[in-house]
C-alpha cells in the first residue's frame, strides 16, 4: 500500500498545483464570476479519470488467462514509461507552470473565451488523473493490493487528505521547504519506484517463462535484509530491491538507471545550451 499511498499523494498535490495556479490568477484578474468554468473543468478531468479506470477495470474482467497477463503487464511497464516521462517533463517545464497557465488565462479572459478555462483545467487534471489510474493499476498487479479493496481505497482516501495537508503547508510557509525542493526529493522517489514497477515487470516475466533468469540468484542479501520482512517489503515495494534478484533483472534494473542518467544529462546539456547562448 505504500506505493498507492505515494503516488496518489504526488499525483494529487501536483493537480492540486495546478487548480491553485489557475484560482489564483482568476482572483488576481477580478474574474470571480467565471470560477465555475474551473470547476468544471476540475469535475470534467476527474470524470474522465474516472472513465479510464471503469474502462481498464472492464477490459481486465473481460480478460483471462495469458491475455490477462500481458494485459497487466503492459499496464505495468506502461506505468514505469509515464513515470520516467512525467518527471523529465516536470524537470523542463516546472519553472514555467505558473507562466504558463498564467498566459492561458488572461487569453481566456481577454477573449471571452471562459469554456477554454474548463478544457485546460480538465486537459490538466485529466492527464493527472489518468496516470494515476495507469500507475495504481500496474502497482495493483505488481503488489496484488486491489484484493482488498476496502485497504486499497482507505489508502487512497489517506493519501488524498494527505495531499490536501501538505499542499496547504507548502502554499502557507516555504521555510521548511520549497515546491523546488519538495518536487526533487518526489522525483527521485518516483524514478525509485519506476525502476521497482520494472523490476516487478521482469520477475513476472521470468516466472512466467517469456524471460530467462540467467543466472538465479546472484546473490543472497536475506540475512542483512529480506524482502520478505515488513521493512524489507517497503524497501522492495518502493525501489524494487531484491535479496536474491536474477542476473536478468539486475541486468535490466542496471540498464534503467543508466537510460534514466542518460536522459538527466541529455535534459542538463539542452537547458544549458540556450543558457550559454544568450551569454
Amino acid at each position: 500500500m505504500e506505493q498507492v499511498i505515494f503516488v496518489v499523494w504526488r499525483e494529487s498535490i501536483e493537480a492540486l498545483l495546478v487548480v491553485g495556479i489557475l484560482y489564483s490568477w482568476l482572483k488576481q484578474f477580478g474574474a470571480d464570476g467565471t470560477l465555475r468554468y474551473l470547476w468544471f473543468g476540475v469535475a470534467g478531468g476527474v470524470g474522465t479519470a474516472l472513465v479510464l479506470a471503469a474502462a481498464l477495470l472492464g477490459l481486465a474482467q473481460y480478460l483471462s488467462g495469458t491475455g490477462q497477463d500481458i494485459f497487466m503487464l503492459i499496464m505495468m511497464l506502461a506505468a514505469t514509461g509515464l513515470i520516467v516521462h512525467m518527471v523529465m517533463w516536470m524537470r523542463e517545464h516546472g519553472r514555467t507552470l505558473h507562466k504558463h497557465f498564467g498566459d492561458q488565462t488572461r487569453k481566456a479572459i481577454e477573449n471571452q473565451a471562459f469554456w477554454s478555462i474548463s478544457l485546460l483545467v480538465a486537459i490538466a487534471i485529466a492527464r493527472e488523473g489518468s496516470e494515476t489510474v495507469i500507475f495504481l493499476y500496474g502497482m495493483s498487479y505488481a503488489q496484488q493490493t486491489m484484493q482488498d479493496w476496502a485497504s486499497f481505497a482507505g489508502a487512497v482516501l489517506f493519501a488524498m487528505v494527505l495531499a490536501g495537508g501538505t499542499y496547504y503547508l507548502l502554499q502557507a510557509s516555504r521555510r521548511w521547504m520549497s515546491w523546488k525542493h519538495f518536487f526533487r526529493f518526489t522525483e527521485i522517489m518516483l524514478l525509485l519506484l519506476a525502476g521497482a514497477l520494472l523490476v516487478s515487470s521482469v520477475d513476472k516475466m521470468i516466472s512466467l517463462g517469456w524471460l530467462p533468469a540467467l543466472v538465479d540468484p546472484v546473490w543472497d542479501t536475506s540475512a542483512i535484509l529480506s524482502d520478505s520482512s515488513r521493512f524489507g517489503g517497503v524497501v522492495s515495494a518502493l525501489t524494487g530491491y531484491r535479496a536474491y534478484p536474477s542476473l536478468m533483472t539486475l541486468l535490466v534494473w542496471l540498464g534503467y538507471w543508466a537510460v534514466v542518467l542518460g536522459m538527466f544529462k541529455y535534459q542538463n546539456r539542452q537547458t544549458a545550451t540556450p543558457a550559454a547562448a544568450a551569454t
